[in-house]
Order: structure tokens, then C-alpha cells, then sequence
């Protein structure tokens, strides 16, 4: 399955939400399982953006689904990017390299 990386930012809302519910965030968690994505791992980021999420998605629209759902609420601002394990990127290269041989 896909792996996609979700960085995001708490609005003001999102940080006043947080701070009266901070249990608020398994809740979420469970709607983006019941979208179709799983969460591998989950960290709290301290910097430019407040969380970082690793998940999994059968496909490109499902994580949208997730994303577009999550960023409407107005509660965070999502940056998703696909990733790929390093021993895909690994054989895809050697590929590459076998094709251009």
C-alpha cells in the first residue's frame, strides 16, 4: 500500500481546540481511519509545522479525501506528500540505470 506523509499546522481555532480537548486528536485519528488511510506513526514537531504524520492509503484519492476533509474544518493546514520506502526508490533506480545501459 502507499505511503504518504502528512505534515500540518494548527490555526488559531485548531490550537484553542486542541487546548480544551487534547484528546481530540485520537478522535481525528479514528476519522482518518474510518476515510480509508491508516496512521503508521504520528509525531509532534516543534519548529514550523506541529505534527507529522506517516500513513498508508490504497491510492492518491483517498489521502486527497483525507486531506481535503481534514483542512476544511479549519482547524489545521495540510501539506501531504507521497512517499516510498528507500528499497523501492533503490531497485527504481536500478532499473533506470539498466534501461539506460
Amino acid at each position: 500500500m502507499p505511503y504518504y506523509m502528512m505534515l500540518s499546522k494548527l490555526t488559531d481555532h485548531g490550537r484553542k481546540t486542541m487546548i480544551k480537548n487534547p484528546g481530540r486528536l485520537w478522535e481525528v485519528n479514528k476519522e482518518v481511519e474510518d476515510m480509508g488511510a491508516k496512521i503508521i506513526s504520528q509525531y509532534a514537531l516543534l519548529g514550523e509545522w506541529d505534527f507529522v504524520n506517516i500513513l498508508e492509503a490504497p491510492n492518491n484519492t483517498v489521502i486527497a479525501r483525507v486531506a481535503s476533509a481534514l483542512g476544511s474544518r479549519g482547524t489545521i493546514e495540510p501539506l501531504t506528500l507521497a512517499a516510498i520506502t528507500v528499497e523501492d526508490l533503490i531497485k527504481e533506480i536500478q532499473m533506470a540505470k539498466a534501461l539506460s545501459d
